[in-house]
C-alpha cells in the first residue's frame, strides 16, 4: 500500500461520499447537529510504551457513551500477528458501525500513519495522535521483563526490537493530517490522556493542536519564532509547553499577517478570524511580525495553463489543490498564494471549494484577489516569490500575467532569464534572481521569479495538445511540482543564509522535528546531492552559479526533489531543434555531470577527467565512497538515466563496461587486493547515464550515511552486466524507484551481517573477510586480480 498515493480527482469515492456535493453537505450538516465527529486515535509509541494498556483503559473506561473500538495489529489475524491492511478494515468497519478507534499498533516512522490519516480523511472523522514519549529505558525494561505478551515481542529480543524501533522514529506532525496531537511524556501524562479520551461523549469534540509536546534540545533559530505557546485555558492542562501552527495567532508566520486581504470561503481557525477583523490588533501584530521572513516564505503564482493556453478549469482546479497539498505536507512554514485580477475568478472559487473539502491549512494555502505585480503596494501581501506564466520562450510579450511581470520588472527582468535560460518546456520552470534594481524589487520586495510553463489547450498557441487531458494533466501537475520545489530551494537557500545554518539544521526547515536531527542525518542523502553540485565546481561556470543556481540549494523530501526542479538551461535552449522529450527535469544542482558530457573541452585543464572520447568521458568521483571510485559518463544527448536507455544503445553501454573494466585492471596493477564492482543507480542523483566503477572496501571519509551505503549495496545497484542481458532480452532495464530501499538497516555487503550505525559498519568492513554472495561471484559481476584475463564484454 503507497501511503503517499492519495485518491485523485478521477477516483471512484467511498460509499460515503458517493453521492456528491449534496451528500457532503448533508452528511456536514448531520455532524454540525450532533457536534462532533468519530475519532481515530493514532498511537504512536515502541513496544513497551503502553499502547495496549492505553487503548484498553479507554475502551473499558469510558464513561460518557461514546463507543469506541480497539484496532491491534498483534491479534488482527484470528488473535494472531496480522498486516496493516487488516487493520484498515478493521479501523473502516468500526467507523462505519459508528464507533471511534483507536490504533493500537507502534506507528512510529511517518509512512506507518499515512494511510490511518488518509482513511479518517476520506470518512470524514478526526484523526488524532496519542505519542507515547516515555524514556527508553522505561520502554525497553517493560518490554523485556513482560510475559505472555500478545505479539510474543518479549525477553531479550525485545530491547534490539525498541532499540532499533526508536532509531526510526519520527515525531508526528500537523503536516501529516492530524487534527491534533497529544504527547504524554511519563505516566501521569498517559493517565491524563486516558481520562480525556473516557469523558468524551458522543457530541463531544477536542480542540485543534499540539499538546504536552516538549522540547529535548537547543532548536535552532529561525524555527522556534514559527511555534506559539498553545492556549492553556483548553480542555485539559498540558504537562508541558504546547506547540501549534493551527493555532497561532495573526503577525506570526504562518497565520497571515492581519492586514493581507484573504479571500473568504476557506474557514480559518476561529482565532485567525477573529484576529483579521481587530484592525487595531492587526496593526500591532503587524509591527511585531517580521516581515520579511514572511514575505520570504511565501509564494504567489498564477493559475497556470488556464488562460491563454485554454486549460480546463475543473482539471486544473483538482491539480493546483492536489499538488499544493502534497507539498505543504512536506514542507512547514510556508505559504502558497494562488493570485487572480476578479472577485467573480472561477479558478479562485474552484480552488476554495476543493481545498476546503481537504480541510488545508487555509493560512497556509489561499486564495487572494489583486494584481500579481502590486501584492504588497495594493493588497498588504508581503510576497518575495511570484510565479510568472511563462512563454516557451521566455519573452516579454503575450497578454495576461506574463507581459505584466515582464512590464512591472523592467528591461532587468529580461537580461537575467536571458543569462538563465534562452527556452522552456511544458511541465518545468526556471528560478530567476530579480536584480534589486528592478522596479519590482524595490516597489514591491519581489526577490525572485519564477518562470513556470503548463500545457497548451489552445489550437492557436504553440505545442497544442490537441484536448489530450490524459498528457496535458500530467504536464500540469509536472510544472506545479517543479514550481513548488524551486520555491523551496529558494526559502531553504534564504533560511540557511539568514541563520548561519549548518547543513543539518536545514534539513530541519522541512518536516524534521528537533529530536529527528540524527536519523535525518543519516537518512537523507539531499545534503550529498548539493555536495555533488559543488565537487564539480568548473562544471558549473561562475557565470551559472553566481546568475542562475544562487538560490539553488536542493531540498530533498523522499521522492519528489529528483523529478521536479529547475530544468537544464543549455538543454531548453536546444529543445525545439533537437525534439528530445524526457519525462524527467533535473534541479541545476544536477547538471554538472551532463555539462561536462556535452562540453568537455570547457574542462580541458581539470585532473579529474581520466579519458575522453566521442562517446564517453571518464571522471573520477570527487566524494569516492571507496579507495577507488570513477565514473563513465556517456554523451549521447538524452540518456539522462538508465529509464532512457533501450536496444540501440546496447553498443554504448558495451563501450561504457569495457572502459570501466580497462580502468578497473589498470587500478589492480597498482593494488592487487583490490576487488571492483561496475553498476548503475536504479534513480540516479545526477543527471546524465553513467557507470559506477568502485572498490569493494569501502575505505572513503566520503561514506556518511546509510543512503550512501544502501545505494552501492542493495538492489538499487544494478550490475552492469545484468543491465546489459536484461536490455538484450526485454528492451529495457528494470529500474526501481522504491527508496525503501535506500532507507533499509545497514548490512555487510559480504556476510550481510547487520550493524547500527555507519562506524562499526566500516569497522566491520574493514576486517570482514567473508566470502562475497554467490550472485555477485557469477557472471564476472566483480573484477579482481584472479579474473583480469576475462573479457567480460
Amino acid at each position: 500500500m503507497n501511503p503517499d498515493g492519495g485518491a485523485s480527482s478521477s477516483s471512484s469515492p467511498p460509499p460515503s461520499t458517493s453521492l456528491g456535493a449534496d451528500a457532503d453537505a448533508d452528511a456536514e450538516a448531520k455532524e454540525e447537529e450532533r457536534g462532533g465527529k468519530q475519532v481515530v486515535v493514532v498511537l504512536v509509541g515502541p513496544p513497551g510504551s503502553g499502547k495496549s494498556t492505553f487503548a484498553d483503559a479507554v475502551v473499558a473506561g469510558s464513561t460518557a457513551g461514546r463507543p469506541w473500538a480497539r484496532v491491534c495489529q498483534d491479534t488482527i489475524g484470528n488473535g494472531k500477528a496480522g498486516t496493516k491492511i487488516q487493520c484498515l478494515k478493521a479501523t473502516s468497519d468500526a467507523l462505519k458501525e459508528g464507533k471511534s478507534v483507536l490504533i493500537d499498533r507502534c506507528n512510529l516512522e511517518r509512512e506507518q500513519r499515512a494511510d490511518f490519516v488518509k482513511l479518517g480523511s476520506t470518512l470524514h472523522v478526526d484523526v488524532h495522535a496519542v505519542a507515547l514519549d516515555l524514556p527508553a529505558k522505561v520502554c525497553i525494561s517493560r518490554a523485556v521483563s513482560r510475559k505472555g505478551h500478545e505479539g510474543n515481542l518479549q525477553g531479550g529480543k525485545a530491547a534490539l526490537v525498541v532499540n532499533r524501533m526508536l532509531q526510526k522514529k519520527e515525531t508526528p506532525l500537523l503536516t501529516e493530517g492530524f487534527s491534533r496531537i497529544i504527547s504524554c511524556n511519563d505516566d501521569g501524562d498517559i493517565k491524563k490522556a486516558v481520562d480525556l479520551y473516557n469523558a468524551l461523549g458522543p457530541s463531544d469534540s477536542l480542540p485543534s493542536g499540539i499538546f504536552g509536546q516538549k522540547s529535548k534540545g537547543p532548536v535552532q533559530v529561525g524555527i522556534m519564532k514559527f511555534l506559539k505557546k498553545g492556549d492553556t485555558s483548553s480542555v485539559e492542562k498540558s504537562s508541558g509547553p504546547k506547540f501549534t501552527l493551527s493555532e497561532s495567532k495573526p503577525g506570526q508566520q504562518n497565520p497571515l499577517p492581519k492586514h493581507e486581504k484573504v479571500e473568504d470561503g476557506i474557514t480559518c481557525p476561529m482565532e485567525v478570524e477573529k484576529g483579521l477583523n481587530d484592525k487595531n490588533e492587526n496593526e500591532e501584530h503587524a509591527k511585531e511580525s517580521d516581515s520579511d521572513d514572511v514575505g520570504s516564505r511565501t509564494l504567489a503564482f498564477p493559475s497556470i495553463s488556464t488562460a491563454d493556453f485554454q486549460f480546463d478549469l475543473d482539471r486544473a482546479s483538482d491539480i493546483i489543490v492536489d499538488t499544493a497539498a502534497d507539498f505543504l505536507q512536506k514542507f512547514d512554514n510556508i505559504r502558497l498564494v494562488l493570485v487572480d485580477l476578479s472577485k467573480k475568478s472561477k479558478i479562485l472559487s474552484l480552488v476554495k471549494e476543493k481545498a476546503s473539502k481537504k480541510s488545508i491549512d487555509c493560512s497556509r494555502f489561499f486564495t487572494f484577489v489583486g494584481d500579481i505585480t502590486q501584492l504588497y503596494t495594493k493588497g498588504g501581501l508581503q510576497c518575495s516569490v511570484i510565479a510568472n506564466a511563462a512563454n516557451w520562450r521566455l519573452k516579454p510579450g503575450g497578454g495576461g500575467v506574463n507581459a505584466a511581470i515582464f512590464n512591472a520588472a523592467g528591461e532587468s527582468l529580461h537580461h537575467a532569464t536571458k543569462k538563465c535560460a534562452d527556452a522552456l518546456r511544458p511541465g518545468t520552470s526556471v528560478i530567476v534572481s530579480l536584480p534589486s534594481i528592478s522596479p519590482l524589487h524595490q516597489r514591491e520586495g519581489v526577490t525572485h521569479v519564477i518562470h513556470v510553463l503548463g500545457p497548451n489547450m489552445n489550437p492557436m498557441r504553440p505545442d497544442y495538445l490537441k484536448n489530450d487531458y490524459i498528457k496535458g494533466s500530467k504536464i500540469l501537475r509536472e510544472a506545479y511540482n517543479s514550481l513548488f520545489e524551486n520555491f523551496a530551494s529558494i526559502v531553504q537557500s534564504h533560511m540557511g543564509k539568514q541563520n548561519g545554518m549548518s547543513g543539518a539544521e536545514m534539513s530541519a526547515f522541512g518536516r524534521t522535528s528537533p529530536n529527528d536531527t540524527k536519523m535525518k542525518r543519516e537518512d537523507n542523502h539531499g545534503s550529498e546531492r548539493m555536495k555533488k553540485h559543488k565537487l564539480l565546481p568548473r562544471i558549473m561556470t561562475a557565470k551559472q552559479q553566481h546568475e542562475c543556481t544562487e538560490a539553488n540549494t536542493p531540498n530533498y523530501h523522499d521522492k519528489s526533489m529528483i523529478s521536479s526542479a529547475a530544468p537544464n538551461q543549455a538543454r531548453e535552449g536546444d529543445i525545439k531543434k533537437s525534439g528530445v522529450v524526457t519525462n524527467k527535469t533535473w534541479g541545476s544542482w544536477a547538471q554538472a555531470l551532463y555539462e561536462l558530457a556535452m562540453h568537455p573541452e570547457k574542462y580541458k585543464n581539470t585532473d579529474s577527467i581520466l579519458e575522453t572520447s566521442d562517446e564517453l568521458i571518464v571522471l573520477k568521483d570527487l566524494y569516492p565512497k571507496a579507495k577507488r571510485h570513477v565514473l563513465v559518463i556517456s554523451r549521447t544527448d538524452g540518456l539522462d538515466s538508465l529509464a532512457d536507455v533501450r536496444k540501440e544503445h546496447l553498443p554504448l553501454l558495451r563501450r561504457m563496461h569495457s572502459a570501466g573494466v580497462k580502468w578497473a585492471q589498470k587500478f589492480l596493477k597498482e593494488d592487487a587486493s583490490l576487488v571492483f564492482r561496475l553498476g548503475y543507480h536504479s534513480v540516479p542523483s545526477m543527471r546524465q547515464l553513467h557507470l559506477h566503477i568502485i572498490s569493494q572496501d569501502f575505505d572513503s571519509t566520503s561514506l556518511k550515511n546509510k543512503k550512501h551505503w544502501n545505494s552501492f549495496s542493495t538492489p538499487f545497484f544494478r550490475d552492469s552486466v545484468d543491465v546489459i542481458e536484461e536490455i538484450e532480452q526485454h528492451g529495457s532495464a528494470t529500474a526501481s524507484s522504491d527508496e525503501k530501499i535506500l532507507a533499509m538497516e545497514l548490512r555487510c555487503h559480504r556476510c550481510r551481517s547487520a550493524h547500527p550505525n555507519i562506524p562499526k559498519l566500516k569497522s566491520h568492513i574493514a576486517n570482514c573477510n567473508s566470502s562475497f554472495p554467490s550472485h555477485l561471484l557469477q557472471k564476472n559481476r566483480l573484477i579482481s586480480s584472479s579474473t583480469m584475463h576475462m573479457d567480460c564484454t
